[in-house]
């Protein structure tokens, strides 16, 4: 496993034990903005993951299929960005 990976690892079992941490705070009726505000910092944790898989996914995957011979395969990365990002809408 490459380092980049060990940290994106890293963090998702981060994410996960603040989730788990979240669901006992449910569970014992914390109050409620805690629970929120535990929520949103999950949420701007899985966004620095996107954030890395996509940095990873554009240095390496698109990168290659751009410069690579095959018309086909760079406008298949092109659209497949595309799509994740239309997605969202």
């Amino acid at each position: 496993m490459d380092e980049t990976t060990k940290k994106i690892v890293n963090r998702l079992k981060s994410i996960e034990g603040h989730v788990r941490g979240v669901t006992k705070m449910v569970e014992d009726g914390a109050y409620c903005i805690d629970i929120v505000n535990q929520i949103q910092a999950i949420e701007s944790a899985l966004h620095k993951v996107n954030a890395a898989v996509l940095d990873r996914h554009l240095h390496t995957c698109v990168t290659t299929a751009i410069r690579g011979d095959n018309p086909d395969e760079r406008e298949r990365v092109i659209n497949e960005i595309m799509g994740v990002f239309n997605a969202k809408k």
